[in-house]
């Protein structure tokens, strides 16, 4: 039981993805005023908590998780770390994170993290991920939660912006989970998880994926029809969208399947860090505070 065996069940790469959209929230809230120990409050917690879930997804998986090519080698599955002692880990770890999220930001956006956390580990990762083709839907409330609980960490209260996140992630979850669904087609196939690539077959994948784009597309301006977001936001997110449409748009016609997936998987992960980074910097002022300026 090494250090890194820890890291390693808590998942990283989805910590880190996940501090972007926090991060991404949060400014977004909090218009060019920011209270640094708030954001590091919030980005910590968050971050505890997302850890938390993902120990506990670790737990409930070792046993589909030694069927799949991809993770066939996590500490779990190898016995490297024991059940007990990964849940005990999770435990500390979710605790900790809700503590945080509760004292130092408030009880809203440890709410949010509460939800967040209950739907990954109990809805989606206990029962929906293996019974249902419906449970990447469920699934994705839990990976939006991050951006709203930076944005209800500053504002503290849950309104159309944070609704307009709510909805701009989750909908981005789905052609995500669905492109690695199809480039990890045969692990899917392996553990007999019902994802709709598997179950549906990948050409009803494909055209959700497109419906989902553009879903995703719209929900993304809402922020600046909102009046939250600027120009400069807009202009990214209607690139991006509509690049992210049209790679999506060619997999009608995709020699490969698992290499237009794949390229559309990454391809996701540049559209919501470049959305999350220009949400950051380009938030709209209020009417009201810009005549308080001008005078």
């Amino acid at each position: 039981m090494s250090v890194k065996h820890f890291i390693q069940i808590t998942k990283p790469g989805i910590i880190f993805g996940n501090v972007l959209s926090v991060a991404g929230g949060f400014f977004l809230a909090s218009q060019g005023h920011v209270d640094i120990g708030l954001f590091l409050a919030t980005v910590i917690g968050t971050s505890l908590v997302v850890a938390s879930g993902c120990a506990f997804n670790n737990c409930i998986d070792r046993d589909i998780d030694v069927k799949m090519e991809r993770t066939k080698n996590r500490a779990l599955v190898q016995g490297q770390i024991s059940v007990k002692v990964a849940l005990i880990f999770a435990t500390l770890l979710g605790v900790a994170g809700m503590v945080m999220l509760y004292a130092l930001a408030n009880p809203l956006a440890a709410l949010c993290g509460l939800i967040g956390f209950v739907i990954y580990v109990g809805f989606y990762s206990l029962y929906l991920k293996r019974k249902s083709v419906h449970g990447t839907l469920v699934g994705s409330l839990s990976g939006a939660m991050p951006p709203v609980i930076g944005y209800v960490a500053v504002s503290n209260t849950f309104d159309l912006a944070a609704l307009t996140l709510l909805v701009m992630f989750s909908l981005w979850q789905m052609p995500h989970s669905y492109a690695i669904a199809i480039f990890r087609f045969n692990d899917y196939l392996a553990a007999s998880i019902p994802v709709l690539p598997v179950k549906r077959g990948i050409v009803v994948a494909k055209k959700h994926i497109l419906l989902y784009i553009l879903a995703f597309l719209l929900a993304t301006l809402m922020l600046t029809l909102g009046g939250y977001a600027g120009m400069s936001y807009l202009a990214v997110a209607a690139a991006m969208g509509m690049y992210w449409l049209y790679m999506a748009w060619t997999g009608y016609k995709a020699v490969d399947d698992r290499v237009w997936a794949r390229k559309l998987f990454v391809f996701s992960i540049f559209t919501i860090t470049a959305l999350s980074v220009m949400m950051s910097l380009d938030f709209k002022v209020p009417g009201e505070l810009l005549l308080t300026y001008a005078h």
